[in-house]
């Protein structure tokens, strides 16, 4: 694909080699979003981050990942603080913000609703998130996370073996991350859930016709066995009619130390795109995995802003410029990374 002015939306945009040069150019960030140089190559930009659903980790991530690179961020959060909440349209939202900003992420609760403000935006847009639809971002960073974790085994993302639990009909990163798996070859992917929170039926045809193995059950113990990562998610709350609906599978697919050290691997790797659910009776990830040094959730969250970063720098075409705009930090920051 040609990055440089163009919307991300989805992964059927992407090709292997479109992922590979991305995750080189994240490689290419890692300093900054680490705080070990500064650079200002985007200084004068302006980020317009539109989100009219909940958002911790993907706003303020990208947020960090533009200033990072020296842009600023303008925001606008939930209905009722844009003209959207007084009738605005789509289209006009986007022709008016457009105005204001060199790139625009969105994030709205209507699947296709990111595509609709992209085709009357006049700037790039980036998909943060649209309903149970696609969650693109999150995918290439998740993906993005199973290289690193693999890299000091000696292994690639060909072959790979993975376990996604949880709720796979509304959680959009497991769609959005199954599509990209599809680019790879003769991985073994088990889907666990209850019946009736299945991975939609197009995407596991997408990853059969990539040649994959793949297998569907309602068994946690058998579908976590030699796996090289288990990829947990939460119940998707917000799109049940009611919350007694969706406490009916809430706690159904519980991974903690005793469950994890009976059915997988040593050094099986867990994931998770959070928030998890801590309250009682979910707690999908219990919290007594925190010690477990295969825990990846958070080097996954770091993960997010060195993606999002290589992202901008690729659509506004400034990546071959990074380092030449870099200074050192002058200021004290604990090493955290």
């Amino acid at each position: 694909m040609q990055f440089a002015g163009s919307h991300i939306l989805g992964i059927s945009q992407f090709e292997r080699g479109d992922v590979e040069r991305l995750f080189t150019v994240a490689d290419q960030m890692r300093p900054y979003a680490h705080r070990e140089r500064i650079t200002r190559v985007l200084e004068g930009a302006i980020l317009g981050s539109m989100f009219f659903e909940p958002s911790t980790r993907t706003r303020i991530s990208f947020g960090s990942a533009f200033n990072l690179l020296g842009g600023e961020v303008r925001e606008t959060t939930g209905f009722e603080h844009s003209a959207i909440a007084k009738g605005e349209s789509l289209y006009d939202t986007a022709r008016v913000l457009s105005g204001y900003s060199d790139i625009i992420v969105m994030r709205h609760p209507e699947e296709g609703s990111v595509s609709e403000f992209a085709a009357a935006s006049r700037v790039p847009v980036i998909n943060g998130g649209d309903g149970a639809n696609e969650h693109p971002s999150q995918a290439l960073l998740d993906l993005y996370t199973i290289r690193s974790e693999l890299a000091g085994r000696d292994r690639g993302l060909d072959s790979l073996r993975i376990a996604m639990v949880g709720d796979l009909r509304f959680g959009r990163t497991v769609h959005s991350l199954c599509k990209l798996l599809s680019l790879y070859d003769h991985l073994r992917i088990s889907l666990v859930s209850p019946e009736a929170l299945r991975m939609p039926a197009d995407v596991v045809e997408t990853l059969r016709r990539a040649g994959h193995d793949v297998l569907e059950t309602e068994g946690l113990e058998s579908g976590i066995t030699d796996v090289d990562i288990v990829y947990s998610t939460r119940i998707q709350e917000e799109r049940f009619s009611t919350r007694e609906e969706a406490d009916l599978y809430r706690g159904r697919f519980r991974l903690n130390q005793s469950v994890y050290t009976a059915n997988c691997e040593p050094n099986t790797v867990i994931m998770h795109p959070l928030p998890r659910d801590s309250r009682e009776g979910a707690q999908e990830l219990d919290i007594d995995l925190n010690d477990n040094p295969n825990l990846a959730i958070f080097r996954q969250s770091d993960n997010g802003v060195i993606v999002r970063m290589a992202l901008f720098a690729l659509i506004l075409d400034v990546a071959e410029q990074v380092d030449q705009h870099a200074v050192p930090v002058s200021w004290y920051t604990e090493r955290r990374f």
